[in-house]
């Protein structure tokens, strides 16, 4: 591995590969630094505020953070050491609860992936993000945590098997990479509405340079839906793949939105009155608090108005 690389991707055993450092300092996470106490204070107070505005709009509120790797299979580690209680997830989960407003709200997945860890692969071992198993697992503890049914047939349905070379995998010389399973889970949902950056890149074939500022909607009209309008916030590991979270999520609501963005536009929230509102974080994102202040229209207008050449955005139907 060249050395600029050796700073942020460990080879773990067994073709796992870990990320640790970055711009989010990911193993630096895992410590009792006074920065990082002051961290988790500050997503404890935003936690219990989301919590608190979205009981003034009579909307359910679930947060959910996405254990890393490092979190969950610290066993497969070479020659480094992480202490998993000081996972930031795990930490954070551990002081809402005895909040009575708080402690419902935040899903801990921490325990139920390493429960799961030694009999399946809940990551892409080349690879930072979820495989199919882990989406699974968090997919149902949603679901449990919202009195939704949810799917049992996601296994089932239609995959492809290929050789795929992860984010991590690709860093490494040789690159690595595995056999991995996709599925295509959409056969209810129907994607109602699109934002233009989506359909641009999607007509370029760019689908994976989508980021920040993302947003599509849902509807499903099948009899077995659950009724409910689910508006989530997320990142990467909800995406709208075919094979992915949100997906998940479209085809057991009546109608679900999806906003990559890891802070709340609340105009947005209080506009369209979601019946459920779902924030999804990445764990090692944590090291950045979010500050609720995201407005999606003025952030599309300015990161993405040259690039298609639009005015003010047109709000969906």
């Amino acid at each position: 591995m060249p050395d600029e690389l050796a700073a942020f991707v460990h080879e773990g055993r067994d073709g796992w590969l870990f990320l640790t450092a970055g711009s989010n300092n990911v193993i630096g996470q895992f410590s009792e630094t006074q920065a990082m106490k002051q961290r988790l204070m500050d997503w404890k107070a935003l936690l219990i505020s989301r919590s608190r505005r979205c009981e003034s709009l009579g909307t359910t509120y679930l947060h959910l953070t996405v254990p890393e790797k490092l979190t969950v299979y610290d066993h497969l580690l070479r020659d480094l050491e992480i202490d998993q209680r000081l996972s930031p997830a795990l930490r954070l989960r551990q002081s809402l609860i005895w909040h009575p407003l708080v402690r419902r709200a935040c899903l801990d997945l921490v325990t139920a992936f390493r429960k799961r860890s030694d009999s399946e692969d809940l990551y892409f071992r080349t690879d930072s993000h979820w495989s199919f198993a882990g989406r699974l697992v968090a997919y149902q503890a949603l679901c449990e945590a919202l009195g939704a049914v949810p799917r049992e047939d996601f296994p089932q349905r239609p995959f492809d098997e290929q050789e795929f070379q992860g984010d991590l995998g690709g860093q490494l010389d040789p690159p690595q990479s595995e056999l991995a399973r996709f599925y295509a889970l959409q056969r209810d949902s129907v994607r109602h509405y699109a934002s233009p950056i989506v359909e641009a890149r999607e007509a370029a074939g760019a689908i994976n340079t989508l980021h920040v500022g993302a947003h599509v909607i849902y509807r499903n009209a099948s009899p077995d839906a659950d009724p409910r309008r689910l508006v989530l916030f997320g990142d990467s590991y909800s995406h709208f793949a075919p094979s992915m979270l949100m997906i998940m999520l479209a085809e057991t609501f009546r109608e679900v939105h999806f906003i990559w963005s890891t802070s709340i536009d609340w105009a947005y929230v209080e506009r369209t009155l979601p019946d459920i509102l779902v924030t999804q974080i990445a764990e090692r994102f944590m090291f950045q608090v979010p500050d609720d202040t995201f407005d999606l229209d003025a952030y599309v207008a300015e990161r993405f108005g040259a690039e298609l050449g639009i005015g003010e955005p047109v709000q969906p139907d």
